[in-house]
């Protein structure tokens, strides 16, 4: 079997163990849609390359407003590598103690917000310490990691705890251990990871499953969709109102910061 074949294969693997928390991805949509239907938000939250995820769940087409993606460029900027902004203090920082509850002390978090919290290994501190936080604020949160990368990882924290341990619900990418997914001959080190795909996955079974909910409950989402689809007037109007929809939910998490101090 040629190596294009089996990264397929894992491919395969992978969905189907996606397919297996089909029940799990209901309750996290129906879970999700009751912030929308009561007028507040989806907090997403991902460092390191987990950002693609909170990315994948809005915006972009085929997504609708309702969340409040927060990505940190001091966790999750890729570009430079090394030197200034580079990848080593990246990771550095994405093990700092604090560093989550000055975050979110940027937003009014309600007891209604649900919250999405991704890390393929679960383990690093700020992930942890997000939902540490949001749990405080009585909010509901949702880990979405690669169960075996968790289960056979330390935790960065001094008492061991890992993000599922705040975790409401979970989700699992079905990427193995270490992430990359290919032997190849003559090389010690495996190639190939598959959390992305797997993450993927499910932010968009729980994003349709999502849109169901919002229809049948007389709240058809605003989706950034194709004007080659939907015609481009329609397009533009979908991309004009989705997006003045998000900057009215961001208004509501900045209107009342800090009056409860």
């Amino acid at each position: 079997m040629s190596y294009t074949q089996q990264y397929l294969e894992e491919c395969s693997r992978m969905v189907e163990v996606v397919r297996a928390q089909e029940e799990t991805i209901k309750k996290v949509a129906q879970l999700f849609a009751q912030s929308i239907i009561n007028g507040r938000v989806v907090h997403l939250f991902g460092s390191g390359h987990s950002r693609i995820m909170v990315e994948e769940m809005w915006p972009r087409y085929g997504s609708f407003p309702g969340f409040n993606p927060i990505v940190e460029l001091s966790l999750s900027f890729h570009n430079m590598v090394t030197g200034a902004n580079g990848q080593r203090q990246a990771m550095f920082i994405e093990n700092v103690s604090g560093l989550a509850e000055r975050i979110l002390r940027n937003f009014d978090i309600d007891s209604q917000d649900t919250a999405l919290v991704i890390s393929s290994s679960g383990c690093n501190v700020v992930p942890i310490e997000m939902a540490e936080e949001f749990k405080k604020k009585d909010v509901k949160v949702v880990a979405l990691v690669s169960s075996l990368h968790l289960e056979g990882s330390t935790s960065k924290r001094k008492d061991g705890k890992k993000l599922t341990d705040f975790a409401d619900l979970v989700l699992d990418t079905g990427a193995p251990l270490g992430d990359a997914m290919i032997r190849i001959d003559g090389l010690d080190t495996p190639v190939s990871p598959g959390s992305t795909l797997g993450g993927v996955m499910l932010i968009n079974t729980v994003k349709a499953e999502m849109a169901a909910i919002l229809t049948a409950n007389g709240m058809p989402p605003k989706v950034l969709s194709s004007g080659k689809v939907v015609g481009e007037k329609k397009a533009k109007m979908l991309f004009e109102s989705a997006y003045d929809e998000h900057a009215h939910n961001m208004a509501k998490l900045y209107q009342n910061v800090g009056n409860n101090e």
